[in-house]
């Protein structure tokens, strides 16, 4: 059952003088990232297809993954009323698709499969975190803090299950953290720069994968704090079996904080 529904969002308290333009790209994007839960869905369905308590939870997920889409992309359209989402989305669909058909995960394990699930709960929770904190627009704000609020219960989904399936494929620290930070570093692969594309740049207009990763994350970091990274870094240790908590976790925010505003720069030159 879904915490909220997009028709309780109180549209009618939209401001178009309070929005940031340089939000609207950024929910463009993510509103087809997240629309596209279902071939997610899909995909683990046949990941873990004797499992069905999992697989119920999953199609829970994927319906929460599709309304945190829908309800980005209509505020899209209210604050750029050019812009057609449907349309968006469907270049997006036609252009980038997910490995929906394999037969066991990506990753090696289905507890390597929930480990990357786990680190883009703990992206999106942070993500949304920081731009509902940012979001001067009253209904912007209030979508994000509901879609932040709902990626950190789809963590906890993914990590109780993930812990489940951890005692009994019992794969070590070194592998954990490696599939942990493979997933963090598949952030700046087709999937967030196609959608920045789709959503940003005109219909025929050649995509270009360097230059829309750096548009989409160079906007994107600006929006982050340490606080926002110091959470993440808490939940990334805790899912791998480090503590989150102490000298480590301190350590790790402040180097992964560093790396951010080192990223930043980069992005922006190019």
């Amino acid at each position: 059952m879904k915490h909220w529904h997009i028709d309780a969002v109180a549209w009618r308290d939209f401001d178009p003088a309070r929005v940031d333009r340089g939000l609207v790209p950024l929910v463009k994007a993510a509103a087809m990232v997240e629309r596209n839960g279902e071939d997610y869905a899909r995909y683990l369905d046949r990941v873990f297809p004797d499992d069905p308590a999992f697989r119920e939870a999953v199609q829970h997920w994927a319906a929460e993954e599709v309304q945190h889409g829908e309800a980005l992309g209509r505020w899209a359209m209210l604050a750029d009323p050019g812009w057609d989402f449907a349309a968006a989305f469907v270049r997006y669909r036609a252009g980038y698709q997910i490995p929906i058909d394999a037969a066991a995960s990506v990753r090696g394990s289905r507890t390597g499969e929930l480990i990357a699930r786990c680190m883009v709960e703990t992206g999106t929770s942070s993500y949304y975190t920081a731009l509902a904190e940012a979001s001067e627009e009253p209904v912007l704000a209030t979508i994000c803090r509901l879609i932040a609020a709902d990626e950190y219960r789809h963590f906890k989904l993914f990590y109780d299950h993930m812990r489940r399936y951890l005692a009994r494929e019992r794969i070590g620290l070194a592998r954990r953290l490696r599939i942990a930070l493979g997933r963090i570093g598949e952030s700046e692969d087709d999937e967030l720069a196609f959608a920045y594309h789709c959503g940003n740049e005109p219909e025929g207009a050649r995509y270009d994968h360097r230059r829309c990763t750096a548009l989409y994350m160079g906007r994107a970091m600006v929006f982050y704090r340490f606080r926002h990274v110091e959470r993440g870094i808490g939940m990334i240790l805790k899912t791998v079996g480090l503590p989150p908590r102490g000298r480590l976790s301190g350590l790790a925010a402040r180097g992964a904080w560093w790396l951010i505003r080192r990223r930043r720069r980069r992005f922006a030159a190019v």
